[in-house]
């Protein structure tokens, strides 16, 4: 399996590809990340890429794995990325 693009060869291939300079698309990857921060909570979308979205869990009952005895699991804030399906049928193929 290959190993993940880094954030160096993702900005060379995207300035590469966009005529831009490494620097102003290393701006625009920046700019894009604190944007996506910023919005979370309200949902970001990405066409064709995906959406960052903030859920709330409830509180639960759970259970301790190595005693069995139950805890409860207090509410919290998670941040979860769903995948478009374009990004789903690119990757994987249509079925």
């Amino acid at each position: 399996m290959a190993k993940a693009m880094t954030k160096a060869q993702i900005v060379k291939t995207l300035a590469e590809k966009t005529d831009l300079t490494k620097k102003k698309v290393e701006e625009v990857l920046e700019a894009l990340t604190q944007l996506a921060y910023k919005e979370a909570k309200n949902g970001f979308t990405l066409p064709g890429l995906g959406k960052l979205v903030l859920q709330k869990r409830k509180a639960r009952m759970g259970r301790n794995p190595q005693t069995g005895e139950p805890i409860k699991i207090p509410a919290k804030k998670v941040l979860k990325f769903r995948v478009a399906k374009a990004a789903k049928d690119a990757v994987l193929g249509k079925k």
